[in-house]
């Protein structure tokens, strides 16, 4: 038997908290569910966590909040939250926070389980081994690296696949409903917000090398030049 992941899910309302975890638990994940913000962050200190699926709205504290003290101890670990809020700037806060998904309440668990794979990044096969010029950086996507000099870059595991996949179609435009599905599983507008701000989040880590720009084509995708 392969060895099951362990995760955080941090959700007040029991009854949701117990489907979660029950769903999951079939699926070889080991839950550790957490009443509140505050045991969230004890448990994640005291056990190897993989993931995090946190509610935004708890007691004691908030899920931005409890991202914002994890990134403090952790920058890669992924965190997925689920909310009730339906706003563009509380998607926006959740990626500044440190999240790397949003999932809107209702949601289908198949809908969960597909966002933690593609963050873990199980059921995506990297086999490109070799390093990537871009600029004046090296893209190593195996290791989700960005070196510059003597300066090394870490990207999380979607900012890397989000960079492969412009690279790849360097100064030509990529289409937004290709990345969105592909990275995302699909074209809606919250995916499409998310996506905006990981670009925003390569732009910076990709500005040691003023000659590189990714640019936004209005109503057709991006650009990666360099």
């Amino acid at each position: 038997m392969s060895k099951k992941i362990k995760i955080i899910l941090a959700e007040d309302e029991p009854a949701l908290a117990q489907i979660i975890k029950e769903s999951l638990e079939t699926r070889n994940f080991e839950v550790i569910h957490c009443k509140d913000g505050e045991e969230a962050i004890e448990v994640f200190r005291n056990e190897k966590i993989e993931l995090l699926v946190l509610d935004v709205m708890m007691p004691k504290k908030d899920g931005f909040s409890v991202a914002k003290d994890i990134r403090k101890l952790d920058n890669k670990t992924p965190i997925i939250f689920l909310t009730a809020k339906s706003q563009t700037q509380d998607v926006v806060d959740g990626f500044n926070f440190g999240g790397n998904d949003y999932l809107k309440k209702p949601f289908s668990m198949e809908e969960l389980i597909v966002r933690i794979h593609s963050l873990l990044g199980r059921n995506t096969a990297i086999k490109n081994e070799d390093n990537i010029v871009i600029g004046n950086y090296i893209f190593n996507l195996t290791k989700q690296t960005l070196q510059c000099l003597d300066t090394t870059i870490s990207l999380t595991h979607r900012e890397a696949i989000l960079l492969n996949i412009i690279s790849e179609n360097k100064n030509k435009i990529v289409e937004r409903s290709l990345i969105l599905n592909k990275i995302w599983g699909e074209d809606d507008f919250f995916n499409g917000r998310s996506m905006d701000v990981f670009i925003t989040k390569l732009r910076k880590k990709l500005s040691l090398d003023p000659n590189i720009q990714i640019i936004n084509v209005r109503g057709q995708g991006c650009k990666l030049i360099c």
